[in-house]
This record gives structure tokens, sequence and C-alpha cells, in this order.
């Protein structure tokens, strides 16, 4: 089983990296594009008996700062999503 984990900044939260990549985006010419947010994305293998619960506090007190990042979990049997958080 894997754990998919994405941590962004909260939407309250100023993204001048994002806001770089979106004035970037302007100038080489894509238009359309009103807003990006950049994050961060971790695959973590789990053995058999590691739970969803295990996974989401690892998110919440390793991967992440509570303060200024939310996060969402999935799990990952045979190739297909089983939970978002």
């Amino acid at each position: 089983m894997k754990a998919l984990v994405h941590v962004a900044l909260k939407k309250t939260v100023l993204d001048p990296q994002g806001q770089t990549i979106c004035r970037s985006l302007a100038s080489m010419g894509y238009s359309g594009i009103r807003d990006v947010r950049q994050g961060k994305y971790f695959e973590i293998e789990l053995e058999n008996g590691a739970t969803a619960e295990q996974v989401e506090k690892i998110a919440r007190e390793v991967l992440t700062n509570p303060v200024i990042e939310e996060f969402t979990c999935d799990l990952e049997e045979s190739g297909r999503p089983e939970a978002d958080r």
C-alpha cells in the first residue's frame, strides 16, 4: 500500500513562489492563468498493518507546518486511491 500526501500553503498565506510562476507564465504567453499555488508531494510506502490514522499523524506532525500549511492524504492499493482527507 502507498500513501500519497499533498501539502500546500493555506489559501490565506502569501505564496511568493506561486506568484512568480504565475507572472512567468503570463510573460511566456500563456493566457487564462489566474493564480498558481505551489506545494509538496510525498509518496510513502506502507507495510501491512499501517493505518490511515498513522499517515495523517505523520502528515500533521512531520510533513507540514500546521500554522501555514494544509494537507490531503490518499491511500493507494493496487493503483487506485482509497481515501481522501
